[in-house]
């Protein structure tokens, strides 16, 4: 079984390269690609991702990625990149984590985790070199791991 966050990934590129017109089509491409997943959770996956239906000519209503958002995040994505080469580790103790990076880095990373604002993160205060994340309760730490990924793909080698 694959993860969400490539699960996730798989989604957003599927929206991306082809008019995908109902979920079930695009239960069916993903089940497919290998991905195990039921209908509420590709409806969960929709909603994280911010996915909304525009009208279509030939096929009623198709699946996009808000306006921009993939040519926006190619841009930022660089940028994001950058900042994912501070990364030095990641500890947990409860429902917080510690991420440690390069000196410098923290406020920056800190910045992008919370503009991306993932369901698994209330919140992140951050120093020179450390980021305090605290997590919502009932998060495990492999769902932190999965929406850092989501937030920074870069990360998912030194993560994963």
């Amino acid at each position: 079984m694959k993860n969400r966050t490539k699960r996730q990934l798989a989604i957003k590129q599927a929206i991306i390269d082809g008019r995908i017109s109902n979920q079930d089509e695009l239960l069916h491409l993903m089940k497919d690609q290998g991905f195990e997943l039921t209908q509420a959770t590709l409806s969960r996956d929709l909603r994280i991702l911010k996915v909304a239906k525009v009208s279509d000519q030939a096929l009623g209503y198709v699946y996009v990625i808000p306006e921009g958002a993939h040519i926006e995040s190619q841009r930022e994505n660089s940028r994001i990149d950058f900042l994912a080469d501070g990364f030095r580790d990641l500890q947990f103790s409860g429902n917080l984590a510690v991420m440690k990076t390069m000196p410098g880095y923290a406020s920056s990373l800190a910045v992008v985790i919370d503009t991306a604002a993932p369901y698994e993160i209330i919140g992140t205060i951050a120093g020179d070199d450390t980021i305090l994340i605290i997590m919502r309760e009932g998060i495990t730490h492999s769902d932190l791991v999965n929406s850092l990924i989501l937030v920074m793909p870069k990360l998912e080698d030194k993560l994963g």
